[in-house]
C-alpha cells in the first residue's frame, strides 16, 4: 500500500492510457474492417490491424503533437516568464532549478545522482536530458507518423487504382502537414490555457496551481 501511495499517479495514469490504447485499437480495427468490407477487401486480424498503416498513423500523430508539447513547455519554461501564472518561474529571483550541479558539495553532491558527481559531457548531457528525451520521442513518432501515413496512403490508393508515395513523398504532402498541425496548434492552446488560467482560477491540492488564498499576481506554485 505504501507503494501505491507513493507512485499512485504513474500507476493511474499508465492504467488510463492502456484503457483507452485498447479502446482505440478495438474501435479502430471495427471501422477500418468496415471500411474494407465496403470496398470488397477482407477484414484484419488484431495483429494485421496492428501493423497496418490506419492504426500507426492515427497513434503516432498524436503521440507526436504530445510530445512536441512537453518538449517545447520544457525549453520554454526554463527562460521564459508568465506573472501570476503557477506554470512559471518568478522573474528576476533565483530558484532551485537554475542552480549549477558543479557547484554541489558535501552531502548534497553524494547524494545527486551519478552523472552529476561524473561530471563533463556526462553531466552536460544529464541537465539537459528531459528536453532531449521529450525531443527524441517527437523525432521518433513524427517518423511513424509519417510511416504509418504514407502506408494508409498506399493502401486506399492500391484499393481505387492511384498511385503510391514513398514515406519522404508523403512527408512533403499538404495532408501529412495538415495533419501534423492541427493536432500541434491545440497542444499549445492546451499550453496557454494552463499557462493563463492558473493566473486566476486554483484547484486545491494540485501541485500545478498556486494555493487557493494566494494572490493572482504571485508567480509560481510555492
Amino acid at each position: 500500500m505504501r507503494w501505491l501511495r507513493e507512485h499512485g499517479l504513474s500507476v493511474v495514469l499508465s492504467t488510463v492510457f492502456v484503457g483507452c490504447m485498447a479502446a482505440q485499437i478495438w474501435a479502430g480495427r471495427l471501422e477500418y474492417n468496415e471500411e474494407l468490407r465496403q470496398h470488397g477487401e477482407h477484414s484484419l486480424s488484431l495483429p494485421q490491424y496492428l501493423g497496418s498503416g490506419h492504426f500507426w498513423e492515427a497513434t503516432a500523430e498524436n503521440w507526436e503533437s504530445e510530445f512536441l508539447q512537453m518538449a517545447a513547455y520544457v525549453l520554454l519554461t526554463v527562460g521564459l516568464y508568465q506573472k501570476g501564472s503557477s506554470e512559471s518561474k518568478k522573474p528576476g529571483e533565483p530558484e532551485a532549478v537554475d542552480r549549477d550541479p558543479r557547484d554541489a558539495r558535501g552531502k548534497r553532491l553524494a547524494e545527486a545522482p551519478w552523472p552529476v558527481r561524473r561530471g563533463g559531457w556526462v553531466l552536460r548531457l544529464y541537465e539537459n536530458s528531459l528536453s532531449l528525451a521529450f525531443l527524441a520521442l517527437f523525432v521518433v513518432s513524427f517518423w511513424l507518423h509519417a510511416a504509418g501515413g504514407a502506408r494508409m496512403h498506399n493502401t486506399a490508393e492500391l484499393l481505387h487504382g492511384g498511385d503510391r508515395l514513398t514515406v519522404g513523398e508523403y512527408m512533403t504532402s499538404s495532408k501529412f502537414w495538415f495533419e501534423s498541425f492541427q493536432n500541434w496548434q491545440s497542444e499549445f492552446l492546451s499550453l496557454v490555457a494552463m499557462v493563463v488560467l492558473s493566473i486566476w482560477l486554483r484547484q486545491r491540492g494540485s501541485p500545478e496551481s498556486k494555493p487557493v488564498d494566494s494572490p493572482h499576481s504571485r508567480t509560481g506554485s510555492e
